[in-house]
């Protein structure tokens, strides 16, 4: 090969690289989603894929991220730690995500935390409730956008105080860490503001009969059950409770993602009272709100929940970071989502530096007529708790 033959080719070679790198930095910015497309989540995944696509549809509307378009990418979780990792493992090293969300059980986020340290990305739950994440199990590479278990059990607390001082309280639970953190945690702040605990259970994941449990629940004789079963699992506990008579002059006090649009139609009646604790209500009363919940009802056809409201509020707080990092490198929009201040639907959240948990106001929600009314608001100062993060 000639001399000018060789340079020639070399130039090629170099001219292929810089196309393969400019593609790189051009091409659309993807996120991986690993949620519960199936199983007793998948409503939940129905409402976390809304609020992704209404958001991504429109920063890719107005010109992308630093000008690149968002591309979604997802994988069907089936609410099971151990396929979120094996999605998540895809994602990360076959697709080349650049960031992850999507996941729904406080189990997986765990574990798909645990896959984005080693792999060296960065994940955003914007539905696990457990404390934990943020907390003794907290991750350098792990955010969370939506309101943990303590803060949801803090403003129930507060309603609890007022408005039923000194009650006796049956606890039940999914019996996996979600359960059992949320739980935890509002036991500790109802015994904080004086009630009395008088017994709890965990049921198995997507259990089928509950009735087995009104026995125990029944000899406690509570003046208040918490619970914080979701998805389906509530339909078949408000249900057969409503049947078997056990809701007769209870009050029922539950999780955020107990009762949501996904589920009230099929509890119906038997939902008639439920009280909770929320990062977001559609009636919350501010310009933003009215016009996400005009846009996402024109796309979807349904109301948005919290877990819709999240995950839609999770794409412009990414847009934010990597804008402000100028970059998708991991490091840099790590530094940049730490203490990031951004607008979401339900109000300004800011993300805690010290155990990256987002930080917001809080409701008091209650089903009234078959429909969520806003009994109170809590600030969210007073709701988030102590960072009990050890790790970075």
């Amino acid at each position: 090969m000639s001399h000018h033959a060789i340079k020639a080719a070399g130039a090629t070679v170099l001219a292929a690289l810089f196309a393969t790198t400019a593609l790189a930095q051009d091409g659309p910015i993807r996120i991986g989603v690993v949620t519960p497309i199936s199983g007793t989540y998948a409503g939940i995944a129905q409402q976390v894929t809304w609020g992704l696509e209404l958001a991504a549809k429109e920063v890719n509307a107005a010109g992308g991220i630093a000008g690149r378009q968002i591309e979604l990418i997802y994988e069907d979780s089936e609410a099971n730690p151990a396929v979120a990792v094996q999605k998540a493992e895809k994602l990360f090293a076959v697709e080349n995500v650049d960031f992850l969300t999507g996941t729904v059980n406080s189990g997986a986020t765990l574990a798909v935390g645990q896959v984005a340290e080693r792999a060296g990305k960065l994940i955003a739950t914007t539905v696990s409730f457990a404390d934990s994440i943020t907390g003794d199990k907290c991750s350098p590479n792990v955010f969370r956008v939506n309101a943990r278990a303590g803060q949801q059990s803090a403003a129930l607390a507060a309603w609890l105080k007022q408005q039923k001082p000194g009650s006796k309280v049956y606890y039940l639970g999914p019996d996996y860490e979600m359960g059992r953190s949320t739980v935890a945690a509002f036991r500790s702040n109802a015994e904080a503001v004086g009630a009395e605990s008088v017994g709890e259970v965990f049921a198995p994941l997507d259990s089928k009969d509950y009735s087995q449990y009104f026995g125990a629940l029944r000899a406690a004789r509570p003046d208040v059950l918490y619970t914080s079963v979701a998805g389906n699992d509530t339909v078949r506990l408000f249900t057969q409770m409503d049947e078997f008579g056990v809701s007769q002059n209870l009050t029922i006090l539950g999780a955020s993602g107990t009762v949501t649009s996904q589920n009230i139609g099929a509890i119906g009646d038997a939902a008639e009272g439920f009280i909770t604790g929320v990062g977001y209500s559609t009636l919350i009363d501010s310009p933003e709100n009215r016009e996400f919940v005009e846009k996402f009802r024109a796309a979807n056809g349904a109301d948005p929940d919290l877990y819709g409201a999240d995950s839609y509020g999770l794409i412009y707080a990414y847009k934010a970071a990597v804008e402000k990092a100028g970059s998708t490198d991991s490091e840099a929009v790590r530094m940049a989502l730490e203490g990031l201040e951004w607008q979401t639907p339900q109000g300004v959240k800011t993300i805690r530096a010290g155990d990256h948990q987002a930080v917001q106001p809080m409701y008091v929600v209650q089903v009234r007529g078959g429909q969520f009314t806003i009994a109170d608001r809590i600030a969210g100062e007073d709701a988030i708790g102590a960072d009990a993060c050890e790790r970075f």
